[in-house]
């Protein structure tokens, strides 16, 4: 039947010949170019460069609460005056400068704002690699999801091929009388189904795509396919608790939930020195006219009055004690408590999901292994019951519903074996971006597996496979 499938291959890649002229073997984009593109034109990674760009503002806005501030200003007036006893009216304008220079000398709420700032600085920096990091998955997801579209859609185009070939078979038989109408009808229904199957397939192949686009902002026509010889290997090295630690300590989400607690925790010292005592040292200077800053007579003839311009200076400190506010210090202090409360259990949280993702991952990846064997056997195995199955049908032990039932299970195993390979390709990724481990080196490994000239008609099955059930049906034949 594998010489069958063959035959299915040869007559389905003979329509996608005018694909093939469409996107030449050339333009087939590979995983690391995809990966790039994501990186440049990826509108959720832009978005997250802009959010940390802003967070990132948060340390000079709370350092500035540190630093000296310096404002001037002036003012221009005219005052009127009206006396009623005796009627007399006067008017007096003019212009006034000033400016103030505060330094604070202690402050123990801005100390505390700004080291809460530095930790949701390092925490948006962490959150920041995490986006950057599941785009690297990301890029593999969709990546990897269009070979296991296309691989499907070429399974299912070489299964409505063979059943419609048994349905030519049955028709055959039927008008010679060595079968009734029932095997047309089976067959008929059976093909039937799998060429629905097929453009559901197609459809499929075609979203895939468009998910690259989404990713990417880019067109692709085809992509570069991973061959069937890329090692399928344990996790290494392969001991769930090794996985675990790792990720305890460098897993990004959770370094960042732990930079969270810590800007709590800083939040909460912040409230508390709401309580203490602020001190500034302040120096001011005031040039203008001497009635309208309302000075004292600065004549230096003893009651003579002095209406002039003037200047004045001063430094000193300024101490300002809170004894009440309404109670507004305290409900900001409990109100920190229970923020440091919930960020310390989110972090528990986090950190609880982080180890069960790690072992279920870590498990995956050791059953995909262990699938990919098997599912491979299985398409050996289904092969060799279609095998049997026809000639049983042949000699009239079968019938035809055990005929189309071998051949449906044979395809649905190809299937079956593709997903298998492709989900241990994500399961990878995914156990060392949960460990904190995952890079573009991942990609750029992968990518060594990639066949440039990758075409899901023929490729969708191993090289290997026609021998090998070859030589499991040997001893049915002797």
């Amino acid at each position: 039947m594998l010489r069958k499938i063959a035959l299915a291959i040869a007559v389905s890649s003979g329509c996608n010949a005018v694909a093939a002229q469409i996107a030449p073997l050339a333009s087939r984009t590979d995983l690391v170019s995809v990966y790039q593109e994501a990186v440049n034109n990826n509108a959720d990674l832009a978005a997250a460069r802009a959010d940390y760009a802003a967070q990132s503002e948060v340390v000079p806005q709370a350092r500035a609460g540190l630093l000296p501030n310096l404002s001037a200003g002036s003012d221009i007036t005219d005052v009127r005056t009206q006396l009623d006893e005796p009627a007399q009216t006067t008017s007096r304008s003019g212009t006034t400068y000033q400016a103030t220079l505060a330094q604070p000398i202690f402050r123990a709420d801005r100390w505390f704002q700004l080291k809460a700032a530095k930790a949701v600085n390092e925490q948006a920096a962490l959150q920041l690699s995490a986006t950057e990091q599941n785009l690297i998955l990301q890029t593999a997801e969709d990546y990897f999801n269009v070979l296991r579209a296309q691989d499907s859609l070429a399974a299912t185009k070489a299964e409505e091929n063979a059943l419609k070939r048994q349905l030519d078979q049955s028709n055959e038989r039927f008008n010679v009388g060595l079968s009734d109408k029932t095997d047309v009808l089976s067959s008929q229904a059976s093909y039937d189904t799998a060429r629905a199957n097929r453009i559901v397939a197609q459809r499929q192949v075609d979203d895939a795509f468009e998910a690259l686009v989404t990713l990417t902002n880019r067109d692709y026509n085809s992509v570069q396919g991973i061959v069937h010889t890329l090692p399928v290997l344990p996790p290494s090295p392969n001991d769930a608790k090794t996985w675990v630690e790792t990720a305890s300590q460098q897993n990004l989400n959770l370094q960042a939930s732990a930079y969270a607690v810590t800007s709590a925790e800083e939040t909460l010292r912040q409230r508390k020195a709401g309580h203490a005592p602020t001190v500034d040292a302040v120096a001011k200077y005031q040039k203008g006219d001497n009635d309208l800053l309302g000075f004292s007579n600065p004549s230096p003839y003893p009651g003579v009055e002095y209406h002039g311009d003037v200047e004045q200076r001063t430094i000193g400190l300024q101490v300002n004690i809170p004894l009440y506010s309404g109670g507004l210090t305290s409900s900001q202090v409990r109100e920190a408590y229970q923020r440091l409360s919930q960020s310390e259990q989110q972090r528990e949280g986090l950190r609880r999901q982080v180890v069960e993702n790690t072992r279920n991952l870590h498990r995956a990846v050791n059953t995909d292994v262990e699938q990919v064997q098997a599912r491979k056997q299985s398409i050996i195995s289904n092969q060799s019951a279609v095998e049997a199955t026809e000639i049983g049908y042949q000699v009239g032990t079968r019938n035809i519903v055990d005929v189309l039932d071998a051949q449906r299970q044979l395809y649905s195993s190809v299937r079956d074996y593709n997903n298998s390979r492709y989900d241990y390709i994500l399961d990878n990724l995914r156990l060392k971006q949960a460990a904190g481990t995952l890079s573009p080196r991942d990609l750029q490994d992968l990518a060594r597996w990639l066949k440039p000239d990758y075409n899901p008609d023929k490729d969708f099955l191993p090289p290997d496979l026609a021998k090998a059930a070859q030589e499991l049906l040997k001893p049915a034949k002797q």
